[in-house]
């Protein structure tokens, strides 16, 4: 049984004794949703939090633990084969339940940037908090439907994906203690010493979660965009400065390559890239009220009305590029994209496609920076040549500014968009680099340098400022590809090179492991995002994949295993006697040939989602 309490407080009684007292209590921080399985309905509830900080002044907590508790017991009137697979969603219900970088507040909407929060009327702050917040970064807008069906607006709790990390900058003549809340579930410590107020240095990121409104998926599985022109890993994240009552905001976006292209895994250590249909972006869906429309039409018998509407939609489609860019545009404004891709192999084929439809947009600017022949593993200092192509614009666009009267001084009229291959360990870089001169500029403005005074002149305010952006690409990495971030000991520490070598070699030699056989958090991710509905009347997951890679998988092991044993073994006795030559060589063969089909069949071998084809 389950008793809703004051707010956020929840008991949770597992069973109850003879003597009709509970035998188990424990306490729920929140709601998060709810989801319907064969078996029955699933509540996932809060069962730990961490308070890391504030947003404005609003106490902002992370997600420590979650677990999803049964509402019924319905499976004991199960087939075998509903059991077979109730077995597999609650597994990937296990996978959700560790979901990393999950933060909420009870009392403000942390999925909106301050810009435009500070444009919305009055009346939108004394909403309910889920009718608040930008459903596109609501990582659990799905599991919230039903809540909201039933008007539960009191106990509805928006989990933003993301991170939010903080940094107290304390200027004075004497040294005093600076608070940094990361992701790393502690607080660290440490004196800085510079000439002014107190200030505080706050990094959102906040993921594009929602199936409705993007690519939701991690790495290798979505990449690219879809028809609508929304991008695997789109994430805006925005840097705050507060300083005697004043408030400064500035956003930066990523995102993958808004082409149709896809990466599949395979046994392969770089499986190759393949643009689909690229010189054929056009979007072709038509939407349910278009297509009513031109059922109406058909059934009036005015079949060529219907053609000539058909054909009117087709050619209004925008091409995909085309359609994020002009969202991107109604969100942020003018938009520099920059691809910091490399120009050969299979990554330069797919920035010459970007390359060639973004010439098509004359109202972006596109900035090809081939990241890996200018900045080389350590050079980051050569993302100047980057800012000297951009800079102009990049000033211009500005930043947000209010005063402690909420008098906005300032606004951001365009953002910049970058991108690498996985936008992650490039773009990480990147982004750093225009944050600290976004900081330098913001920081002259309002009084606390000089013109001729920088963050970098600042040794232990440059190393904490560093450290929050690495530890920003770590969670963010952790969220889409597993691992941490390749280049973040680069951006903690400029001279940390033998660090970022072996934790690079290590990343690098796990990633493609664990993404070939043991990444199942894709048909998680489809599972509580919507884009997979679970139902009696749908066939089986096991149905809708039938080739099962790992009872596949020991039997090619096994012969290849077995053919080198052999072969070994005739070459062995080849010494002693010259006709095991010949086996020798026969087991050679038939090595070579397993291994040969078994690199041919790569992507059959791997694990896949099961729930959701890939486009």
């Amino acid at each position: 049984m389950i008793w809703i309490g004051e707010l956020i407080y929840f008991k949770i009684f597992a069973d109850e004794s003879s003597s009709g007292k509970p035998s188990k209590t424990s306490t729920i921080y929140g709601v998060a949703g709810t989801i319907r399985l064969l078996a029955g309905t699933y509540v996932l509830v809060i069962t730990s939090r961490k308070e890391v900080g504030s947003f404005l002044g609003f106490p902002v907590y992370r997600v420590e633990s979650m677990k999803f508790l049964a509402c019924n017991e319905a499976l004991r009137f199960s087939n075998s084969q509903e059991k077979r697979d109730e077995a597999y969603f609650m597994s990937l219900l296990k996978t959700v339940e560790a979901t990393p970088g999950l933060y909420y507040s009870y009392e403000t909407d942390i999925t909106v940037n301050l810009q435009r929060r500070c444009k919305l009327m009055e009346a939108w702050t004394s909403k309910p908090l889920w009718k608040q917040a930008d459903p596109r970064f609501v990582w659990n807008n799905h599991l919230l439907e039903e809540l909201i069906e039933y008007k539960l607006d009191r106990f509805i709790i928006p989990l933003l994906q993301g991170n939010i990390l903080k940094l107290l900058l304390y200027h004075a003549f004497e040294p005093i203690c600076v608070c940094v809340a990361c992701s790393c579930l502690s607080f660290q410590v440490t004196q800085l010493k510079l000439k002014s107020s107190p200030a505080t240095f706050t990094l959102l990121s906040r993921s594009l979660r929602s199936f409705k409104y993007g690519v939701t998926g991690t790495r290798m599985w979505r990449r690219g965009a879809n028809l609508e022109g929304d991008t695997a890993n789109f994430i805006e994240t925005e840097q705050l400065l507060e300083l005697e009552g004043f408030r400064c905001s500035s956003l930066q976006i990523r995102g993958s390559i808004p082409l149709l292209w896809e990466q599949i895994v395979d046994l392969s250590y770089k499986p190759q890239l393949r643009i689909i249909q690229h010189e054929q972006t056009v979007d072709f869906y038509l939407n349910a009220a278009e297509i009513i429309i031109i059922i109406t039409i058909i059934i009036s018998e005015n079949s060529a009305k219907a053609l000539a509407f058909l054909h009117f939609q087709l050619l209004l489609q925008p091409q995909v590029v085309e359609r994020h860019f002009n969202d991107l545009y109604q969100r942020y404004g003018e938009t520099i994209a920059v691809d910091l891709t490399d120009k050969h192999g299979d990554e330069g084929q797919l920035s010459a496609a970007y390359a060639e439809e973004m010439q098509k947009l004359p109202n972006v600017r596109y900035v090809s920076f081939d990241f890996h022949h200018v900045c080389g593993s350590s050079n980051f200092a050569n993302l100047q040549v980057l800012y000297d192509k951009i800079s102009e614009e990049f000033e211009k666009q500005g930043y947000f500014l209010i005063d402690k009267d909420g008098k906005i001084l300032e606004e951001q009229r365009g953002i910049i968009r970058s991108n690498c291959i996985d936008c992650l360990d490039r773009t990480n870089v990147t982004q750093s680099y225009l944050a600290q001169k976004t900081l330098d500029i913001q920081l002259q403005r309002l009084g606390v340098f000089t013109s001729n005074e920088y963050i970098s002149m600042f040794p232990e305010d440059y190393v904490k400022f560093r450290t929050l952006w690495a530890e920003q690409g770590d969670e963010i990495s952790l969220e889409y590809a597993g691992t941490h971030a390749l280049k973040g000991d680069l951006v903690r520490y400029t001279w940390d090179l033998k660090s970022m070598v072996y934790k690079e070699s290590v990343c690098i030699s796990l990633l493609p492991f664990v993404n070939a056989f043991f990444d199942v958090s894709q048909d998680a991710l489809d599972l509580v995002s919507g884009r997979y509905t679970v139902s009696k009347s749908n066939p089986s997951p096991f149905q809708l994949n039938s080739f099962e890679s790992f009872s596949y998988l020991p039997v090619a092991s096994a012969l290849l295993i077995g053919g080198l044993t052999l072969t070994t073994f005739s070459l062995q006795q080849a010494a002693r006697n010259a006709q095991h030559y010949v086996s020798s060589v026969v087991w050679a063969g038939v090595t070579a040939g397993a291994m040969a089909l078994v690199k041919a069949n790569g992507r059959q071998f791997c694990s896949r989602p099961r729930l959701c084809r890939l486009l």
